[in-house]
């Protein structure tokens, strides 16, 4: 793994691994690059031999709570695709959880390439506020797309998660975890232990990959 900075903004990035594709993952609002999934899942992309780049937004650098404005969130994406492509990769992989994963494919939707896009509970909708979506610029991206979403997550209702699925085929893939919220976190009764959910996540992940030849 090699401590970078990013080209622009105030922030780092993590590279894992090396191969002819990188998997470029933002974290979600409450968290940061060295957020223990993300760090999970690039060390399982690095393994499967490809590369993995995990960086922060100039917020999480600095330890504060409130998230960047957009335009500084989407600078801070493109600029760890250049430095993901610096790594020798020539395909890159746009995603990452929650907040990353909309920033990603925001600045997919708005030309920046990308063979392929990975969303970790993509956050559809704020919590109570399904009238508030946000899935229009979606429909603007033609690469291929992974939803990886909990059953329980509160950003994303079943049927509207669903209708927006609908919407996007055959280009988008929803695969549910159950039980699972919005930090994939699944209730004691389902007898399933992180390192499960975990399992889940990378299988469904990896499997995509390979479907696709990335």
């Amino acid at each position: 793994m090699r401590e970078l900075k990013l080209p622009g903004v105030e922030a780092s990035a993590a590279l894992f691994g090396k191969g002819a594709t990188v998997f470029v993952l933002g974290h979600g609002a409450g968290g940061d690059r060295r957020t223990p999934m993300l760090v999970a899942l690039a060390e399982t992309l690095a393994a499967s031999g490809r590369a993995a780049l995990l960086y922060n937004f100039p917020y999480a650098e600095k330890g504060a709570g409130r998230p960047d404005p957009p335009a500084v969130l989407e600078a801070t994406a493109r600029a760890a695709a250049v430095v993901a492509l610096e790594s020798g990769a020539r395909t890159i992989v746009h995603g990452g959880r929650s907040l990353g994963g909309r920033i990603a494919s925001q600045i997919v939707a708005q030309g920046e390439p990308a063979a392929a896009l990975a969303f970790l509970a993509y956050p559809l909708h704020p919590p109570g506020r399904p009238e508030q979506l946000r899935d229009a610029h979606l429909a603007k991206i033609r690469a291929p797309m992974l939803f990886v979403q909990g059953t329980r997550d509160a950003f994303a209702r079943e049927d509207l998660l669903d209708g927006t699925i609908a919407g996007l085929a055959p280009r988008a893939e929803l695969v549910r975890i159950a039980d699972a919220d919005h930090s994939f976190r699944v209730l004691k009764r389902a007898g399933r232990a992180p390192a499960d959910v975990l399992a889940e996540v990378e299988g469904a992940l990896l499997g995509w990959l390979a479907r696709h030849g990335l």
